[in-house]
């Protein structure tokens, strides 16, 4: 663990001693960890009761201080930390959308009352470099259904290729889709940006396709409300929706396109889903 060099300690019942810590590499929007080591420097005890009481927790900070993730992850103390006491805590750590340069702020907080930061003790607060999400841009296409050229073009005239050997993200499609060439290199850029799960616009070709999609949005429109939970293939380990725990998908890939219902991915009003 590295060794926190000498801070200000304030006198009375609430203050923090910050010894010690050790930090995963944060990649943006991932869940790590951090383990600090601290010591209780006030005259009252840090009772943790649940998830209230006194916890651990964290601040995302742009360079000039502004709260960009205020409430990080609690963590309790086990037990009941004495004045004087040293304890050590392992604590997740997310790190926020968007690679770059952060503050990782450590503070305690009396659960719903106060941070300790409020009352004149001082956080630990380490300058932070959050790597992109994934560490190569391969992406990968999974297509479902019998071969269609039309798709087969589409895919390989992207502006990214794709690649078929060690991709670090995989897109699942339908014979029929037509991304368009911007495709690849938008859904790479939100996984870079600490999307772990991307869903892209979707548009019908003909009015008859459209109609195909009636079931998924009610009454229409540009915000539709679906009836049954949509579920990213990418995140069920490669098991198809109706079979995952009994969960139907609304109106699945197949039935949706059966027929070759022909549909366009618009990147440009792609939104990412986190």
């Amino acid at each position: 663990m590295q060794r926190v060099g000498e801070h200000p300690v304030p006198m009375g019942p609430l203050a923090v001693r910050w010894l010690a810590y050790e930090l995963d590499q944060p990649r943006a929007g991932v869940s790590g960890r951090a383990r600090l080591q601290l010591e209780n420097a006030g005259s009252a005890p840090w009772r943790s009761r649940g998830r209230e009481g006194v916890q651990l927790s964290s601040h995302w900070l742009d360079p000039l201080g502004n709260a960009v993730v205020w409430d990080g992850p609690r963590t309790p103390f086990p037990h009941v930390v004495a004045p004087g006491e040293v304890a050590e805590l392992e604590v997740p750590v997310i790190a926020p959308h968007r690679p770059g340069r952060y503050r990782l702020a450590f503070d305690l907080v009396e659960e719903l009352r106060f941070w300790f930061q409020e009352v004149g003790s001082t956080p630990l607060d380490l300058p932070v470099d959050v790597k992109p999400r994934i560490s190569e841009r391969r992406l990968t296409a999974v297509v479902h259904g019998a071969p269609d050229r039309e798709t087969e073009a589409a895919l390989a005239a992207q502006e990214e290729p794709l690649v078929n050997d060690e991709p670090v993200a995989v897109a699942y499609l339908t014979a029929g889709a037509l991304p368009e060439p911007d495709w690849s290199r938008r859904l790479l850029d939100a996984h870079e940006e600490g999307y772990g799960a991307v869903g892209g616009a979707i548009a019908a070709e003909s009015r008859s396709d459209r109609r195909r999609f009636d079931p998924w949005a009610p009454g229409g429109g540009r915000n539709p409300r679906f009836a049954q939970p949509l579920l990213f293939p990418s995140l069920l380990d490669a098991l198809r929706p109706e079979s995952h725990h009994g969960l139907p998908s609304y109106a699945g890939s197949d039935a949706l396109f059966e027929g070759r219902a022909v549909v366009r991915l618009r990147s440009r009003s792609d939104r990412p889903t986190g």
